[in-house]
């Protein structure tokens, strides 16, 4: 149904995305997993057209070319988008919101059953319709948000982190209400950082580093890949370092076990004090080149750069140490 190729986004010289390629099928849920800055959201801004940076590559829903369709024409063929921080109009009521939703032709028509739609998937709309949505909790107003989206008689729903700021409770209700909207016939594309409950719900997933998608694969195998379990969903004993380290590696690959409880300093290939001489050196080698431009006297102290390059890795180690004793203590 939706089918990605070739997708790359610049903002200027910084490539944010770089030759993605993905597929979503009818009633499909697909997760794209990524490290923060990985290029999730831009995505998301890409497929629906509202991408700010140079976009080039192809989008195909149903074999029509949306890549150079405005945002509202994306609507109209089927793609509806829940943002980030939701979108809400905090000052209008529930009933307003979800209406404002249904101002696409193809759903004008349609409106009255859109809206019963919803009401079947969130009782909760239906009872609080005269309601102001700043007045709602956060988990109240992502169904909205999700309700206005359903609203315009989407093929394909798209959301950017929905579980953002919700309770752990909220969150399992806000992926139950997912796999009914799958169940509706409707194609979901979700951007998430909660990987063990996205996972769960969806049919498969894709990993995405650097701007490049590196992995896919179904949901299950993801789930139960080591490398995905020590990057994303905090499995292991490994320090908090080597999770950063894995979900900010250019390539995928599979870590053995016996590499996971290195120390803070050896996942980083380094010793505290390899890294401080190496920083020295490349400041001695900076000064080196300007001493005959610059008097003696504007030269920085190298020994006290050291000195406070020390500590602060130092610290950084130390951290590591702590977080790793508490997350024993809590087992």
């Amino acid at each position: 149904m939706l089918e990605v190729r070739n997708l790359s986004v610049s903002y200027g010289q910084h490539r944010a995305l770089d030759n993605a390629a993905i597929r979503l099928d009818r009633g499909e849920i697909v997760v794209i997993l990524g490290a923060n800055g990985a290029g999730k959201s831009t995505l998301l801004k890409a497929i629906s057209g509202i991408c700010e940076g140079k976009v080039v590559g192809d989008v195909m829903l149903g074999g029509t070319d949306l890549t150079q369709l405005s945002a509202d024409r994306i609507v109209e063929e089927g793609i509806a988008l829940v943002p980030e921080g939701r979108g809400v109009f905090g000052e209008l009521t529930v009933r307003e919101n979800l209406t404002l939703g249904a101002y696409s032709r193809r759903a004008r028509d349609e409106e009255a059953a859109n809206l019963e739609r919803v009401y079947r998937l969130f009782p909760k709309l239906m009872e609080r319709g005269g309601q102001v949505v700043r007045t709602m909790s956060g988990g109240e107003q992502q169904m909205v948000a999700i309700g206005r989206a359903m609203m315009s008689n989407p093929q394909v729903l798209t959301l950017d982190e929905p579980s953002l700021g919700l309770s752990p409770l909220l969150c399992k209700e806000l992926f139950a209400n997912l796999k009914l909207v799958r169940n509706l016939g409707i194609g979901i594309l979700l951007v998430e950082q909660n990987a063990r409950q996205s996972l769960a719900i969806a049919d498969r997933g894709y990993l995405l580093e650097n701007a490049h998608i590196i992995h896919e694969d179904s949901a299950a195998s993801l789930r139960n890949d080591p490398a995905v379990k020590a990057a994303y969903l905090g499995a292991g004993t490994q320090p908090v370092k080597v999770a950063i380290a894995a979900s900010m590696a250019p390539k995928f690959e599979v870590r053995p076990r016996s590499q996971q409880t290195r120390s803070a300093d050896a996942v980083l290939g380094r010793s505290v004090a390899d890294l401080v001489a190496q920083a020295a050196s490349r400041d001695a080698q900076a000064v080196a080149q300007r001493r005959g431009h610059v008097a003696d006297a504007t030269l920085p102290d190298m020994a006290a750069h050291g000195d406070r390059l020390t500590a602060a890795l130092r610290e950084i180690e130390n951290a590591a140490v702590r977080a790793r004793r508490k997350t024993s203590q809590l087992k």
